[in-house]
């Protein structure tokens, strides 16, 4: 293979070697732009691979792992083809990876750049599988590595269950049979389809947390936190009666009228359209026929798999790290309590927790502005479940985002915490909904996070797939939040954060 067919390639991987410690982001940044833009491969890749290679062998330590992360970045712009002419060329040096891997001191950076790499050779998985059984990983980076290394067996295809990391999740019987029962209802094309999202997502995560490395340092790991053993979660029975403060600011969300409380339902009285009130959680997503009861929502709750807890403990604190930049543990949960309890200043009427969840910021909310003023919402089931056993008197409503079952201008306060991008497609529709509802000098306040400034950081933040982002997890530019804020109305009064971190608060003023 001919280098000098890619001399731009060839310079700029030099310049970067060489470069003074203050020149290496800029460097770095050129030599990629010059390959590689968003997973796809510049007409050069293919013959720069040879001298990114060479230039990985001589460049001291604190380069290496760039180049690393840039070979697999490369080899992955062919996937899900990884036997094509560049990952093979990429594959085609695997024995300097592997020697460079099992030299002593080379620090974890450059360690986790190299598993991110051999994670796009299935075809060499025993041997590197080998090779890393004698280092000090961390279960999470071995279980990633291991799952990219495997290949799809259609007769007993694990979906699913890859985020953040295979090692994390210990299932129990209930979600093992969940598990089986949906894969059996994908046709073969789907079974691989999922697969390859999920191996998308391990790819994902591993090179993000590679990339964060050897542009920042060493990680800092997450304390340990265990699902708990106990798994079931039932919604605590509550009447009608916990809805009486806020019932007033629902409406009906077929007509806008108003709803009230009639018969363990919650009745329409415009269209007389019926909707289910169990658990303390009213479901505004369809309506109930005559003779439907409170009993009938309580079994379908008492059937929903409990990820909230799972949510809670293991998959949301690393969905930060990811969608955060946040890898040093730059924001604690303490400080995103402490944003809450200063920046949430309600006027009269309820409150709202948008995209509630499993309730761990509805809790602060609540201890911010009372529990008798708050009201959750969520279009996941399983979530509201998990919160209202741990907030019982705190009531919820099972709605969408995008048309808010509230009337104009009846909430005190908004607030809506790692929640927006769940729902990245509607969010300037949420927004509007927000400022619709929110009363005179009203607060919105929001955790979310943007589109990483750095190209690299950017394609590991999108290749995640996850229910709600099949087609990779969508984030924000900030342009567009201030944007929507402004068309709804709402003034942005306070904007910060770390990373790619947003807070955000703003006042409905008029």
């Amino acid at each position: 293979m001919n280098v000098s067919t890619a001399p731009a390639a060839v310079g700029l991987a030099d310049a970067f070697v060489e470069a003074a410690p203050d020149g290496v982001a800029g460097e770095f940044r050129a030599l990629v732009g010059v390959l590689w833009e968003d997973g796809t491969a510049s007409g050069q890749a293919l013959a720069a691979v040879p001298a990114l290679v060479a230039a990985l062998e001589r460049a001291g330590t604190d380069r290496k792992g760039h180049l690393a992360v840039l070979l697999g970045l490369l080899a992955e712009t062919e996937y899900p083809d990884l036997d094509g002419p560049i990952a093979g060329a990429v594959r085609g040096h695997l024995d300097t990876y592997l020697e460079l891997l099992g030299t002593p001191g080379i620090g974890t950076p450059l360690t986790l750049a190299l598993l991110y790499l051999l994670a796009h050779f299935p075809a060499e998985r025993e041997r590197i599988l080998g090779a890393v059984a004698a280092l000090d990983l961390e279960a999470e980076d071995i279980s990633r590595l291991d799952r990219a290394l495997s290949t799809l067996d259609l007769e007993r295809p694990d979906l699913g269950r890859v985020w953040p990391s295979p090692s994390a999740w210990t299932l129990n019987e209930d979600e093992r049979a969940f598990d089986q029962g949906w894969i059996k209802e994908l046709a073969p094309e789907q079974l691989v389809a999922n697969w390859e999202n999920d191996t998308r997502t391990v790819l994902g995560c591993t090179g993000a947390r590679a990339y964060w490395a050897v542009c920042n340092g060493d990680p800092r790991n997450l304390p340990a936190a265990p699902v708990p053993e106990r798994r079931e979660v039932a919604a605590p029975v509550a009447d009608a009666a916990l809805f009486a403060p806020t019932l007033g600011a629902l409406r009906c969300p077929s007509c806008q009228g108003s709803l009230e409380s009639h018969d363990g339902v919650a009745l329409c009285g415009g269209c007389q359209a019926r909707y289910p009130v169990a658990g303390g959680i009213l479901d505004l997503t369809a309506t109930a026929a005559e003779g439907d009861t409170a009993a009938d929502f309580l079994e379908k709750l008492s059937r929903v798999p409990s990820m909230g807890l799972f949510y809670e403990a293991v998959a949301r604190p690393a969905f930060l790290r990811v969608s955060g930049s946040d890898w040093g543990g730059a924001v604690a949960p303490e400080d995103e309590d402490r944003y809450i309890a200063e920046q949430v200043r309600p006027v009269d009427g309820p409150v709202l927790d948008l995209g509630a969840g499993a309730g761990r910021w509805t809790a602060v909310i609540a201890e911010t502005v009372g529990a008798e003023r708050l009201i959750a919402l969520d279009s996941a089931l399983p979530m509201l479940n998990v919160l209202r056993g741990r907030l019982p008197e705190v009531p919820s409503v099972l709605a969408s985002a995008a048309e808010l079952p509230f009337e104009d201008a009846s909430l005190g306060a908004v607030v809506c915490w790692n929640a927006l991008q769940a729902f990245y497609a509607d969010a300037g529709a949420a927004i509007a909904e927000v400022g619709r509802v929110l009363r005179p000098g009203g607060t919105f306040t929001l955790m979310t996070f943007r589109r990483s400034d750095d190209p690299v950081y950017r394609y590991f933040q999108s290749a995640h797939r996850f229910p709600q982002h099949q087609g990779g997890l969508q984030l924000f530019d900030l342009d567009d939040l201030r944007r929507w804020l402004d068309d709804a109305g709402l003034t942005v009064r306070e904007e910060s954060g770390p990373g790619t971190f947003v807070f955000l608060t703003a006042v409905r003023e008029h």
